[in-house]
């Protein structure tokens, strides 16, 4: 069976490692990112893909950088130490967080294969399952890639899809994509090591860029229609959070139905139209959300009923007016 290198650091890469290691494969050494400050106290964290190398006693890199000619040429030249000690048949890549120089990328045998979370060429980049989400697409998928210098421009090498179903968070599909990739770079590698592994170039036309989810898209605009919020809020579950304001209030929104309506001129996005136990009903560009699951800054998650034991709202309220221009509520 192969020597497998895994280079990988948040949960969706650790879901595959455990899956290559429970298959059997020998994995003599995991890169990963370096520790980073998390949680209240800001100590320093080790990434899910370290926690499981350690618990299984595997060797740990943690290199700021592999390029030789960079910043940080010592982390490079250690880290390429590493690899050519370890002396895998390949390198398994997913979600490192890293950009893999050529020497990287040519050093294996069979080179690094890397599990992207979507169907290629749609959403290459950074955050392929919330753009996913956010687009209102039907499916999504994972594509076992070739890897070459550029971003997620590779060979095809397996690829499976899966429906986006209307109740589908970024965290519900996410744990869904990453069991799938570790089933499927299994398959691949078994596939590579019998020599029935086929490559196929990506299409040339339906490219798109996931780019990395920023704070500020959390803010909803109520002039949208309540569809495209909806995705939004949806694709920002768990980060960053939908939100709008009441006030100096910031609310974050987490879950929603969608409710036909039909605006009036006298009514702006964004007003709430009724509240009750079952959700705050909100007016949007076209038709409206009934807000079933609210949060206040520094709360909890609430059903409707509870957020509004101990937050006031009330129809004729106008969520986010404080960013709102006159023209286009």
């Amino acid at each position: 069976m192969m020597r497998v290198v895994f280079a990988g650091t948040p949960e969706f890469a650790q879901v595959a490692l455990q899956r290559l290691l429970d298959t059997g494969f020998s994995v003599p050494l995991v890169l990963t990112q370096p520790d980073r400050p998390a949680g209240r106290g800001m100590k320093l964290q080790a990434s899910p893909v370290k926690q499981c190398a350690v618990q299984h006693g595997i060797a740990v890199a943690q290199p700021r950088s592999l390029r030789l000619d960079g910043k940080y040429p010592e982390d490079a030249a250690a880290a390429r130490a590493a690899l050519e000690a370890a002396q895998a048949d390949v390198m398994v890549v997913a979600a490192y967080g890293l950009i893999l120089p050529q020497w990287t990328l040519s050093l294996p045998p069979h080179g690094c294969l890397n599990i992207h979370a979507s169907l290629l060429p749609r959403w290459r980049g950074a955050a392929p399952i919330h753009r996913a989400i956010e687009a209102g697409d039907a499916e999504t998928g994972v594509t076992i890639m070739q890897m070459d210098a550029g971003l997620d421009t590779g060979d095809m090498l397996l690829t499976e899809r899966t429906a986006i179903a209307a109740t589908d968070t970024t965290a519900i599909l996410h744990d869904r994509l990453a069991l799938l990739g570790g089933r499927m770079v299994v398959e691949a590698l078994e596939r590579a090591a019998a020599g029935r592994l086929q490559a196929t170039p990506q299409p040339g036309h339906g490219v798109t860029y996931a780019h990395k989810i920023e704070k500020a898209e959390s803010a909803v605009d109520w002039t949208l229609p309540a569809s495209v919020i909806g995705q939004r809020i949806r694709a920002f579950d768990p980060f960053p959070g939908a939100s709008t304001t009441l006030g100096t209030e910031v609310i974050k929104l987490w879950s929603y139905q969608i409710n036909s309506y039909q605006r009036t001129e006298d009514v702006r996005c964004g007003q709430i139209l009724s509240v009750n136990d079952a959700g705050v009903i909100v007016a949007c560009g076209q038709d409206a959300l009934c807000l079933s699951t609210l949060q206040r800054a520094g709360g909890k998650r609430l059903l409707a009923a509870d957020f509004l034991r101990g937050f006031a709202l009330e129809p004729g309220m106008v969520l986010g007016a404080s960013t709102a221009t006159g023209g286009t509520q």
